[in-house]
C-alpha cells in the first residue's frame, strides 16, 4: 500500500526542502570528519565547504517560517551533526578560513574582520540568487561588505573588490530605492562579487596552504 507524505503541491515542496536541508547537514558532517581525519586536501575541503555553506543559506532562508532552529531540526531528526551544526549555523566559514583568520590574530587585522568579510560576501551573493534586486535590498549589503574590506589593512587601496563595490555603489546611489537591477545587471554584480571574493581568499596570509 502507496503511503503518500503531502496532500498538496506545497506540502510535497515543504518535504523536498527538509530533505535538501537534511542531506546538506549530513554531507557537510562527513565533509568535516574527512578534513579532520585529514581525507581531504584544505582547499578541495574548503571549495566543497563553501558550495554547502552557500546552499545551506539560500535554502534556510526560504525556510526560515518554518524551520526557525536549525539544532531543533537536527534534534528532530536525531541528525547527530554537531559538527554541521557550527560549521553551518555557528561559524557560516570553513575551517580553514576560521584557521587563516586566526593567523591574521597577531597582525593589525583581527580574526573576526575576515570572518565579517567573508559572511558579507556569502549574504550579498545569495541576496542576488534569491532574486532580491532591488536598489533598497542591494546597496546596504555591498555598503556593509565594502566597509569591512575597508577594515583590512592587509589589503590594497586599489584591491579588486574595494574598486569594484565602490562602483556598484556609486551606481545605486543613482537610482531610485524601489528601482531594480535587470537581469543582465544582476549577473555581471554576482560575476563581480564571486570574482573579489576570490581574489580576497587568495590575499589571506597562508592562502592554500
Amino acid at each position: 500500500m502507496e503511503v503518500k507524505l503531502w496532500n498538496d503541491k506545497r506540502e510535497r515542496e515543504m518535504y523536498e526542502n527538509f530533505a535538501e536541508l537534511y542531506a546538506i547537514i549530513k554531507a557537510t558532517e562527513k565533509l568535516e570528519k574527512a578534513y579532520i581525519r585529514d581525507l581531504i586536501s584544505p582547499s578541495e575541503y574548503e571549495t566543497e565547504c563553501q558550495k554547502l555553506i552557500v546552499h545551506f543559506k539560500t535554502l534556510s532562508a526560504t525556510l526560515r517560517d518554518m524551520v526557525p532552529s536549525i539544532e531543533r531540526f537536527a534534534e528532530t531528526y536525531k541528525m547527530d551533526c554537531s559538527a554541521a551544526v557550527y560549521r553551518l549555523v555557528t561559524s557560516g566559514v570553513p575551517a580553514t578560513v576560521e584557521h587563516r583568520a586566526a593567523a591574521m590574530a597577531s597582525t593589525s587585522s583581527s580574526a573576526s574582520v575576515v570572518a565579517e568579510c567573508v559572511q558579507n560576501f556569502i549574504t550579498s551573493m545569495d541576496s542576488l540568487k534569491l532574486n532580491m534586486v532591488a536598489v533598497d535590498q542591494v546597496y546596504p549589503l555591498l555598503s556593509d561588505l565594502s566597509a569591512s574590506l575597508n577594515k583590512l589593512s592587509i589589503l590594497p587601496p586599489d584591491f579588486e573588490g574595494k574598486m569594484k563595490m565602490k562602483e556598484w555603489l556609486l551606481r545605486l546611489s543613482k537610482m531610485g530605492a524601489s528601482d531594480e537591477l535587470t537581469e543582465q545587471q544582476a549577473r555581471q554584480l554576482h560575476f563581480d562579487l564571486e570574482s573579489s571574493y576570490n581574489s580576497f581568499m587568495a590575499a589571506l596570509p597562508n592562502a592554500g596552504n
